[in-house]
């Protein structure tokens, strides 16, 4: 008895008002279609922003370059259609005290065939395609590029023996690596070997004939600095052939100093703008218009400015304030939906049985 009268108390003492029971409205199957409408359209909005934050975006900062006394790595790897024993390979560094070659490293030269294997020309070609197309989209797909880490194919031409393409040797193959100093530069690929020289140094090309010179050449790998992802090397796949034997090609090559900071890597590296001239050397030319020598000559120079691309992921209190208020509006627009729906069905219900009243 107690009990029931203090349940009955603590009854009384509630501060919330009720309705009375027939004053509620009863549940309909149009108002359980616009819940069930909602929660799914709640769903869809939410699912989507999890992905969102789950998602990472790239940001990308400048700042000028303090790094000018490391050694820079220049990544070659060049098949030029003329024999070893011909061709010269050497640096020039431009300086306030003049231009030297001293530089680290050295470059191998291999006999090889200019002509590739079906193999190799299937291989080659896919180089081309797949780095033709990152230089056309790459605005479009950078940020994906950078995030997943890609750094090229990851594979290297096949080299087979000799024999596998009929004939003679007849052309060299360039590779390695060199360490230069972060100054303009020219790297540069000509007829004869080079011998030191007061200003420099010099190319003995007397015993070479002219019929000998092809500069005919096949880029498979040109870059600075370590491999780092998302970066693209322009002149990967690159094929020039000529049948003139005096041209030059001429490779203007603008660096960018670039630190890549993603959740995965964190590379130090160089990206690479380049623009291409190439001309036939023909020395009866008055003045300087037919003048220079044949080869293939790359002229880089440094960006003053350090690109920085960092990953980050997106904040959570962001994520937080952006799930509260899609539940919330949702909710707010769902009901003021309802209600005006409901207002103008009872408003042409009104209408309709006002119509029927006076007709009967």
């Amino acid at each position: 008895m107690l009990r029931k009268r203090t349940l009955k108390i603590v009854k009384e003492l509630d501060a919330f008002p009720k309705v009375p029971k027939d004053y509620a409205e009863t549940g309909s199957s149009g108002g359980g279609a616009v819940s069930i409408l909602i929660f799914l359209v709640m769903a869809a909005l939410v699912v989507s922003e999890i992905m969102n934050y789950v998602s990472t975006e790239m940001h990308f900062n400048y700042e000028v370059d303090a790094q000018i006394d490391r050694k820079l790595k220049i990544n070659v790897d060049i098949t030029v259609a003329m024999a070893c024993d011909a061709l010269g390979a050497d640096i020039v560094e431009l300086t306030d005290q003049g231009s030297h070659t001293e530089v680290e490293g050295q470059l191998e030269q291999d006999p090889v065939h200019f002509e590739l294997s079906d193999r190799q020309r299937q291989y080659f070609a896919t180089i081309q395609h797949v780095n033709t197309y990152l230089r056309n989209q790459y605005h479009a797909i950078q940020a994906v590029l950078w995030k997943s880490g890609y750094s090229g194919m990851g594979v290297e031409m096949p080299r087979g023996p000799l024999e596998s393409v009929p004939g003679e040797a007849k052309a060299c193959r360039l590779h390695g690596s060199i360490y230069v100093n972060k100054v303009s530069g020219n790297f540069h690929i000509t007829a004869g070997k080079s011998i030191p020289h007061p200003r420099g140094h010099v190319h003995l090309t007397d015993s070479i004939y002219r019929e000998d010179h092809n500069f005919s050449h096949r880029i498979e790998r040109l870059s600075f600095g370590e491999v780092g992802p998302g970066v693209v090397s322009p002149l990967d796949g690159d094929e020039v052939l000529t049948t003139e034997p005096y041209k030059m090609f001429q490779y203007f090559i603008q660096i960018v100093p670039t630190k890549v900071r993603t959740l995965a890597h964190s590379v130090d590296t160089y990206q690479f703008s380049v623009t291409t001239l190439n001309r036939t050397i023909d020395h009866s030319l008055p003045g300087h218009g037919g003048g220079g020598a044949p080869g293939i000559f790359f002229k880089y120079k440094f960006s003053p400015l350090t690109v920085i691309g960092t990953e980050e992921r997106k904040s959570v209190w962001k994520f937080t304030v952006r799930l509260c208020g899609i539940v919330g509006g949702i909710f707010s627009t769902a009901g003021l939906l309802q209600r005006l729906c409901g207002y103008v069905t009872n408003l042409l219900l009104g209408h309709f049985s006002k119509q029927q009243h006076s007709s009967s």
